[in-house]
């Protein structure tokens, strides 16, 4: 499959750009936008809108879109305008994510160095403060010494046993064009980032994903 695959199917206008749908009433509510409204380029693929994750069943809609807090769009902007200089994209693996299924997710690991154990509140991913993100060349993912959810040292920001000189390179590309639009990475996992505010808890946001 290539990389332009993994994309839902979006349409576009004359000039190439994506023709967004607007979000739900209540994901607007909330200040939550559509990522391809700031990353027209971003790559979708929802690993928790399938199989293809760590707890093996689809936990997200198949129709599931990645919504982030509005605050995060210039930061993801930029980070995207970086990486194009690259030849990358942006791939998105995760964005906003509903209170039940992050409690969904910790029944199956139980490690908050993992998984983050869900309380009476929303922050990080739950308040769409928080994204999960690879780089695309044209027709692969880069590098990146592991996969998604690989619950190992291998997969912490800076480890440098067991992952390759490459996929090191890869990894502080990506961190280096986050930081670049104020997202910090999660030293724990490569693939996570924090915008601003992610830190801070907010009553819980349970709003449609489709």
């Amino acid at each position: 499959m290539g990389v332009a695959a993994m994309n839902p199917g979006a349409m576009t206008v004359a000039g190439g750009e994506p023709l967004i749908p607007p979000v739900s009433a209540a994901a607007r509510a909330v200040g939550f936008i559509d990522v391809r409204s700031a990353v027209p380029d971003a790559v979708i693929d929802l690993r928790y809108a399938t199989a293809n994750n760590f707890v093996g069943t689809p936990l997200y809609p198949p129709a599931a879109r990645c919504l982030i807090h509005e605050s995060l769009a210039d930061g993801l902007a930029t980070a995207a305008a970086q990486l194009r200089t690259r030849g990358l994209r942006l791939v998105f693996w995760d964005c906003y994510r509903p209170h039940d299924v992050q409690v969904a997710m910790f029944q199956v690991v139980s490690n908050p160095a993992w998984v983050a154990q869900p309380g009476p509140y929303s922050k990080s991913h739950e308040s769409g403060r928080s994204v999960d993100v690879t780089t695309a060349g044209a027709t692969a993912l880069s590098e990146m010494g592991t996969g998604f959810d690989d619950f190992t040292a291998t997969a912490n920001a800076y480890a440098t046993d067991g992952v390759s000189a490459a996929a090191q390179h890869n990894r502080a590309v990506l961190r280096e064009a986050m930081a670049a639009g104020g997202l910090s990475v999660y030293s724990g996992e490569w693939w996570h980032f924090d915008g601003p505010g992610a830190a801070e808890r907010r009553p819980i946001i349970n709003v449609p994903l489709t």
